[in-house]
């Protein structure tokens, strides 16, 4: 596989042998499930040849003897993070959002910076990269806080093994720091991403935002720094 990234030829990584699927077999079998067969239906690649997803079909049998629904979308683990930048002086809460078009409707929508875990690589170290690669914004892992007690959680539990890691970070800056990060120009051509930043005032930001992922990371977050008056303030009628 060529690498666009680099001009490197890669050798195609083998489903088998891709961290996510093992990850993924482990737990089925972890549960229990009896696995008779698992057939490739197919696979993209990303740049360096490893396996981004697949669509599979799994013939396997339950502890009680059913047969469980087949079709699994192969994603493996993802990482959300809720970007908050605090004004300096009045303290006021912003969102920094990445705006791209997307599948689900091929329209552009509003979303937190996110990305898939690569190979075997922590969640944490995907984080920053992909809020420094998709905002500008430098951070460190030691900035990044978990929610959900740092427990995966799953989107899609019908049809998917994807499981997401949820994080924020707050950042202070002064109102002129903050402006600075409206309307970057982000993303790679090895991954077809055009990426657009914005900056909102918080509530402004949450009623922008139509992935449920980003909905409830933002409950989330404000939950865990209770911040209860902007909670209420979501709950308003624009």
């Amino acid at each position: 596989m060529h690498d666009l990234k680099t001009g490197e030829n890669h050798m195609q990584e083998k489903l088998e042998e891709a961290h996510k699927f093992r990850l993924w077999k482990n737990n089925i079998l972890a549960s229990g499930l009896k696995i008779k067969g698992i057939e490739e239906v197919y696979s993209r690649r990303r740049y360096n040849g490893e396996v981004l997803f697949s669509l599979l079909m799994l013939d396997a049998e339950t502890p009680e003897g059913d047969k469980i629904p087949p079709i699994c979308f192969l994603k493996g683990e993802v990482v959300c993070v809720a970007v908050i930048l605090i004004d300096s002086e009045s303290k006021e809460k912003y969102l920094l959002l990445v705006e791209q078009r997307r599948i689900a409707e091929g329209a552009l929508t509003f979303e937190h910076p996110a990305g898939m875990v690569d190979g075997e690589a922590t969640p944490l170290r995907i984080a920053v990269q992909e809020v420094r690669e998709e905002t500008g914004l430098e951070i460190a892992e030691e900035q990044l806080i978990a929610v959900n007690n740092g427990e995966r959680a799953f989107p899609s539990t019908g049809t998917s093994d994807e499981a997401m890691y949820f994080f924020y970070c707050e950042v202070v800056l002064s109102m002129e720091e903050i402006a600075a990060f409206e309307n970057r120009h982000r993303g790679t051509d090895y991954e077809f991403e055009r990426i657009t930043t914005h900056v909102f005032p918080f509530h402004e930001g949450h009623r922008l935002i139509n992935n449920t992922n980003g909905l409830l990371l933002n409950f989330l977050y404000l939950s865990d720094v209770e911040d209860w008056d902007l909670l209420k303030k979501l709950k308003e009628k624009p």
